[in-house]
């Protein structure tokens, strides 16, 4: 193993050491924030290092079986050893594999919840019924992880489809997860509005949105806001026709509009669209930091550019295509149920390694 992999892991070691003393302090225990954050940490630290621990009894266990394997005292005894030998070598191999991914930098970000957000692009009813499909996707995957899914904002087309749909999804993990999926995803497909059965392509976008602190919504200067406040509108009782709860904000310094109406609290419908809209300008400012940045920008992997064409759908193949690492499956019915991990696992993979060389490289150079 490398010199770099050792120090790497020592270094990692060390940090959850540090952070297993800062948890038995009395004042961490006393801070609900502070514990909750300290044991997200934990958590990713704590993987590596079990990794790594192995890794050492392994080795260990290498170099014992081989002094036996070469032992001429006792040919039997040293036959089942080479034997055993074979099959340590194999799991050394596999846990190398492991380490190697465990080395790349974890994104702070990733155990994030987060602001879905779904529009309907090209295609007109088309779209909004694909953006429909898409939620539904997203939350059968949800479900299958544990998550839990509430929407913040929904606009319904005539025919049942979303316009526009801002869902909130909260779990384990999340944004580690989704965010591969921002960007344009494109279906080939009959509509159901279409006489002649003739295919239609139409397209959808989405972005997935790291939840803000609540410190940063705090931020967000009063005078830079425009809120306005109207009756909201669609499903949901009488009570959205009679009061005022449904609320709009605007962001004058980037004309970034917000709108919530799905709760019937003003109130509440205040705090949704705030926490929204520090998620949005929280992204246009990691967006501005990757135009700046060539190396960034050019990966291909996770951009979140939402422009991106990443995915195609197309019904009269069952094929689902990810543009961005040639990856074809004709599995589409289960896709669109909710078995998303087969194309979010080879992007996790693709990513894995990209940022493993670029890591690599730093160390090197």
């Amino acid at each position: 193993m490398k010199a770099s992999w050792i120090e790497r892991f020592q270094r990692i070691a060390d940090a959850l050491d540090e952070l297993d003393r800062a948890l038995s302090d009395p004042e961490t225990a006393a801070n609900p924030e502070r514990l909750r954050a300290l044991m997200q940490q934990r958590a990713q630290l704590a993987e590596p290092v079990a990794l790594w621990q192995r890794y050492q009894a392994l080795r260990d266990e290498i170099a014992t079986t081989e002094k036996l394997a070469a032992s001429g005292d006792d040919p039997e005894l040293a036959a089942l050893a080479r034997e055993e030998l074979a099959a340590l070598n194999a799991e050394r191999e596999r846990l190398e594999a492991q380490l190697a991914e465990a080395l790349v930098p974890v994104d702070p970000l990733d155990a994030r919840d987060v602001y879905l957000e779904i529009r309907a692009g090209t295609g007109g009813e088309e779209a909004a019924l694909f953006a429909a499909d898409l939620f539904r996707m997203y939350a059968r995957y949800a479900e299958a992880q544990g998550w839990q899914v509430e929407i913040v904002s929904a606009s319904e087309s005539d025919l049942g489809g979303y316009k526009e749909l801002i869902a909130h999804v909260r779990g384990e993990g999340v944004y580690g997860r989704l965010k591969f999926e921002s960007g344009g995803h494109r279906v080939q497909r009959v509509p159901v509005t279409e006489s002649q059965g003739r295919i239609h392509t139409s397209a959808c976008t989405v972005a997935v949105l790291p939840e803000e602190d609540p410190e940063a919504v705090a931020e967000i200067d009063p005078k830079e806001l425009r809120i306005d406040v109207f009756r909201a509108s669609g499903a949901g009782g009488q009570h959205v026709n009679r009061t005022e709860s449904a609320v709009r904000i605007t962001h004058l310094p980037t004309g970034i509009v917000v709108e919530c109406q799905d709760d019937r609290s003003q109130h509440r419908n205040k705090a949704k669209a705030l926490a929204v809209l520090a998620a949005r300008l929280a992204e246009r400012r990691r967006a501005e930091q990757q135009a700046a940045t060539a190396a960034v920008r050019r990966q291909l992997v996770g951009s979140g550019d939402r422009s991106d064409r990443i995915r195609t759908y197309n019904f009269p193949q069952g094929r689902v295509t990810d543009h961005r690492i040639d990856l074809t499956l004709y599995q589409l019915p289960q896709i669109l149920d909710g078995a998303l991990d087969l194309v979010i696992e080879p992007l996790r993979r693709e990513a894995r390694a990209e940022a493993l060389a670029a890591w690599e490289a730093n160390e090197n150079g």
